[in-house]
């Protein structure tokens, strides 16, 4: 009989994730360049962000400073290791390396800066999984080539790949070409993900006239596969121990009721925003009911005689993803919507939700990482996982984030059982591991850290680190290989 594991296996890796460019700053400092994510001003919960295509004095750009690991890195990686980190998932900032995205040779005061981040991490053995692209690309290129929609960002983005695999051969070995690649699915994407640039309205996560064309989007994305696909191959050649993945939002979207007409749309739902991108990026190619929904909505993919080739020969070796919570959908227009970054849909009545609208749903994991492993059969991890909430900071300086450790609890309860299914998970990084930025609403206020950094909306506070009530407790659970979660 085959044994049954409900543990997570040995060397499972345990750890945390950010972004550079909610968590570094020093944006103008280094000879690094100006990025999408530079030019997005702060909003709330309930102001939209603007996007100006030149930074305005007196406006707070969340992303100029964020929490500063730009001077704070050693600090941060040692409270890291305190808690005892495997992996810190981290992107770079591609304007840190090539300021403009074309130039002719790299920023050697940038790639001395990673240089740095991979040794403090090397010296606690905390293995470093790296996003080469994180929603910064850089803004010369969205105004010179309205970035991805034309074909040679993608060789900006091989060329830039390639110095870094070059650079940190010996001392990287995990890579993930994009993140949340299939937000270029949605009009929230195009800005953000796409380096499209938007025509009129520029709320950020609205979709302006130019920007909300699915043609664009679409087109766009074909490059980013074909980008990627050269990534995998180009660093296998480099370093055949190389482990390079994918990274999918996962959004879970169920049949608000049994009428087929909701269990269909759910399926059609699940297929392009979840699954048509890493059909591309895991089977190689464009699946079947990608092409229908093409056809059905007048798009056209331009593409060249090698594509289809590139795309098969430069299939990822492991699947990773986002999941924070799940939504329902349904033909009746008529329904209660729920709030959310990217998974907005409709409310869930067996469901709560936090102050962000966001339904929190541990099952969902579980029934999502079934999902993904039951299409693929290759190693599966979760990168994101968290929860945003306001933390008060108590007479006595204590943070008790019960909230978070509750939802964190649940969520890996629910991998577990996943690992009981069979499902081939080999890590785990919760997002924002230490304070950052929201991507969402470039709000410091939604928090989702083992670590508090003082600062608040407005960009005030002293940037001191303190350990939340979370942090002992996930301390604990990467201590005992997540058997110990009260």
């Amino acid at each position: 009989m085959l044994p049954l594991t409900k543990h997570f296996p040995e060397g499972f890796l345990w750890g945390g994730a950010t972004a550079a460019n909610q968590l570094e700053g020093g944006y103008n400092e280094g000879g690094k360049g100006l990025s999408t994510a530079d030019v997005i001003t702060a909003g709330t919960h309930t102001t939209p962000r603007k996007i100006t295509p030149v930074p305005e004095q007196g406006l707070n750009y969340p992303s100029h400073e964020a929490v500063d690991f730009y001077h704070h890195y050693k600090e941060d990686i040692r409270l890291f290791a305190e808690m005892g980190f495997k992996v810190f998932r981290m992107s770079m900032a591609w304007t840190r390396i090539f300021p403009n995205g074309d130039d002719a040779e790299p920023n050697e005061a940038g790639l001395k800066f990673y240089d740095d981040v991979f040794a403090e991490l090397r010296k606690y053995n905390i293995e470093p999984l790296v996003t080469i692209s994180h929603y910064e690309a850089p803004f010369h290129l969205a105004q010179k080539y309205n970035g991805w929609t034309d074909r040679r960002v993608a060789d900006f983005y091989v060329n830039y790949c390639e110095v870094i695999f070059n650079r940190y051969k010996d001392v990287v070995k995990y890579w993930l070409t994009f993140n949340e690649i299939n937000i270029l699915t949605m009009p929230f994407g195009s800005f953000m993900a796409g380096a499209i640039l938007p025509e009129g309205n520029t709320e950020f996560g609205h979709a302006p006239a130019a920007s909300g064309d699915e043609q664009l989007r679409y087109q766009a994305l074909h490059h980013q596969f074909l980008a990627s696909a050269r990534a995998v191959k180009l660093g296998h050649s480099i370093n055949p121990e190389f482990k390079i993945g994918c990274m999918i939002a996962y959004m879970c979207s169920y049949p608000l009721t049994c009428n087929p007409a909701d269990i269909i749309l759910a399926q059609q739902k699940d297929n392009i925003s979840n699954f048509l991108c890493s059909d591309v990026q895991v089977r190689g190619a464009y699946p079947g009911f990608a092409k229908r929904y093409f056809a059905d909505n007048g798009i056209e993919i331009a593409m060249e005689e090698e594509d289809e080739q590139i795309l098969l020969e430069g299939r990822v070796d492991f699947y990773t993803c986002s999941y924070y919570s799940s939504t329902c959908v349904s033909a009746d227009p008529d329904q209660e919507a729920i709030g959310g970054n990217l998974s907005m849909g409709l409310k869930n009545p067996y469901l709560q939700a936090s102050a962000w609208e966001w339904q929190i749903d541990p099952q969902g994991l579980r029934w999502s990482l079934n999902n993904i492993y039951n299409r693929y059969q290759i190693p599966v991890m979760v990168v994101e996982n968290g929860l945003g909430a306001v933390d008060t900071v108590e007479a006595d300086g204590a943070i008790n984030d019960d909230y978070r450790i509750d939802y964190l609890k649940g969520h890996i309860a629910a991998m577990k059982e996943a690992v009981a299914d069979g499902v081939e998970l080999i890590g785990y990084t919760p997002w924002g591991c230490i304070d950052l930025v929201s991507a969402g609403t470039g709000e410091m206020k939604k928090r989702y850290g083992f670590i508090y950094v003082d600062k608040d909306n407005d960009g005030r506070g002293t940037l001191a680190r303190f350990r939340k009530k979370s942090f002992g407790w996930y301390k604990q659970v990467i201590e005992s290989n997540g058997e110990k979660l009260e």
